[in-house]
């Protein structure tokens, strides 16, 4: 029975934009199905096969951010987007990274962040891993103001002691996501428009 036209081996066209993916990005992103479909367009004429590598990553996103160095900040985000390590990412991974972290609300925006602090993955942010973001994060925004308590070890001792409520050194995601939402110096940082 109808064995032949659903070939599960197929892979369809990494090029193409299927109605499951504009769904996807519906649900996930703040984009219109016509900002999609332009997007999208935009994405494939710069990368034909459909796939993005990392300096590929960083050009597209230096558009939005012109003020800031974005390297670092991509590097993380990248990572966090290329979920099969492939080092490319497709057109909906990117349209989502882009979505959260240049118009997403601000608790999406802090996941994400945490995502991208919790480099071994073990589901916990330190303060290493946190100087680390705050850092990227200044580079991105062009925040030159980086001495006294702006500084990021300052800002992760200041989170950390608001956060940390069970004074492990550690903070869930939770705890950081509702501590940098109470943090308005960080909730600034990290949604401008929010």
């Amino acid at each position: 029975m109808g064995g032949k036209g659903s070939k599960a081996g197929k892979k369809k066209n990494p090029a193409e934009l299927t109605e499951q993916e504009i769904q996807l990005l519906l649900n996930n992103t703040n984009f219109t199905r016509e900002e999609i479909t332009k997007w999208h367009e935009g994405f494939i004429k710069d990368c034909p096969k459909g796939q993005l590598n990392k300096k590929q990553f960083i050009e597209a996103y230096q558009a939005f951010y012109p003020q800031g160095k974005a390297d670092k900040f991509c590097s993380h985000v990248f990572k966090v987007f290329d979920s099969d390590n492939s080092g490319q990412i497709d057109f909906t991974e990117f349209l989502i990274a882009i979505s959260v972290t240049a118009q997403g609300d601000a608790k999406k925006k802090i996941s994400m962040a945490f995502k991208m602090y919790d480099v071994d993955k073990n589901g916990k942010v330190d303060k290493k891993e946190m100087e680390k973001i705050i850092e990227a994060i200044y580079d991105l925004l062009g925040e030159e103001q980086r001495k006294g308590e702006n500084s990021p070890s300052e800002r992760v001792k200041t989170i950390m002691s608001k956060l940390d409520k069970d004074q492990n050194g550690y903070l869930s995601e939770d705890e950081f996501v509702s501590g940098c939402l109470e943090d308005s110096v960080l909730r600034s940082m990290l949604a401008p428009n929010a």
